[in-house]
C-alpha cells in the first residue's frame, strides 16, 4: 500500500497532478499496490481538484475523520464530536477571542458556521469564508450549538507559541496543526474527536485488507501528516516540506518535481 497526502505532495504548486505521478499511480494499480490519498480536504473539496475517474483505491479525508472506497463511493466510516462537547469547545474559543469555524457532520462537512473576532484582521480566515460563501453562515454567540460536528477549524497567525498554548485547552480532543493551503503561512488548528488521524484512517483500510505495516509507504509534506509519517517505518517527505520535518524523515524531490514518484521509486 502507498499512502500519500494531496496538497503540497501529490498536487504541485499549480494544484495539478504531474503526468509522471499520474502514471505512477496507474502503474501501482497494475501491480496490485493499493493506492490511498490521505488529505485534510473534505470529500466536497477533494472533488473540486480530483476527477471521479482518478486512479486511486481509497480516500481518507478530513485528516482521518472518514474514509471512502473510491470506485464504489461507499463511505467506510465517519466520526463526529457530540453536540454538548461542541458547545464546550465553542465557549472556550470565544474566551480566547479567536476566529473559528464549526463544520457540519459528514458528508456535509464542507458546510460550516463561522465566528470572526473584531479585534484583528485575519485575511486567511476571510478568504476561506469567501471561498465557501454558498456553504457557510455566521455563528451567533449565545445561541446553544445543538448539532454534532465533524470538526472545528481555528485560523491563527503563524505563531507556534499561541497554537501550543491554545492546544493545551483541549486535552481530550485531537488537535492537528496544518499550514494554510490558502496563504501558505497561517496556522490552521483543526480540532477532532480524540481518535481521528490520518494514521488511524489508513489503519482501518490496511486492517480490512490484511496488509502488514511493513508493506506500506507514506508520503507527506506538512505537520498534519506527522502522525501518519511517524506511524510507518518507510515514510518520506517532499523537498518543499518544512525544515523541521525534513530533519525527521527521508527527503525526496519536491511536489513540483514529481516527488511522489521519486518516493515510490526509492521504496520499491
Amino acid at each position: 500500500m502507498v499512502i500519500t497526502d494531496l496538497d503540497g505532495t501529490l498536487l504541485n504548486s499549480e494544484g495539478c497532478v504531474s503526468e509522471k505521478d499520474f502514471n505512477t499511480l496507474v502503474e501501482l494499480g497494475n501491480k496490485g499496490v493499493i493506492r490511498v490519498v490521505a488529505t485534510g480536504r473534505s470529500p466536497y473539496s477533494f472533488s473540486k481538484v480530483i476527477p471521479r475517474n482518478f486512479p486511486i483505491d481509497y480516500l481518507v479525508f478530513s485528516s482521518g475523520a472518514g474514509a471512502i472506497e473510491w470506485d464504489s463511493g461507499e463511505m467506510l466510516f465517519t466520526t463526529e464530536i457530540p453536540a454538548a462537547e461542541v458547545q464546550e469547545i465553542v465557549q472556550e474559543l470565544l474566551l480566547h477571542n479567536v476566529d473559528f469555524m464549526v463544520h457540519e457532520p459528514i458528508p456535509s462537512n464542507h458546510r460550516f458556521l463561522y465566528h470572526q473576532s473584531n479585534s484583528r484582521g485575519n485575511t486567511d480566515f476571510s478568504r476561506r469564508v469567501q471561498i465557501y460563501s454558498s456553504y457557510c453562515q455566521p455563528y451567533m454567540p449565545g445561541i446553544v450549538y445543538e448539532s454534532n460536528a465533524s470538526q472545528l477549524v481555528v485560523i491563527l497567525p503563524n505563531d507556534i507559541e499561541w497554537f501550543d498554548e491554545l492546544k493545551k485547552r483541549f486535552p481530550d480532543l485531537k488537535v492537528i496543526r496544518a499550514t494554510s493551503p490558502i496563504d501558505g503561512y497561517s496556522i490552521w488548528m483543526e480540532i477532532f474527536r480524540k481518535d481521528v488521524s490520518k494514521a488511524n484512517g489508513a489503519k482501518f483500510i490496511y486492517d480490512k485488507l490484511n496488509i502488514k505495516e511493513q508493506e506500506i509507504i507514506a508520503v507527506g509534506n506538512d505537520f498534519n501528516d506527522l502522525d501518519m509519517l511517524t506511524h510507518f517505518a518507510r515514510s518520506f517527505v517532499v523537498a518543499n516540506a518544512p525544515a523541521e520535518l525534513k530533519k525527521q524523515f527521508r527527503v525526496v524531490k519536491s511536489n513540483d518535481e514529481s516527488g511522489f514518484s521519486d518516493a515510490v521509486e526509492k521504496a520499491f
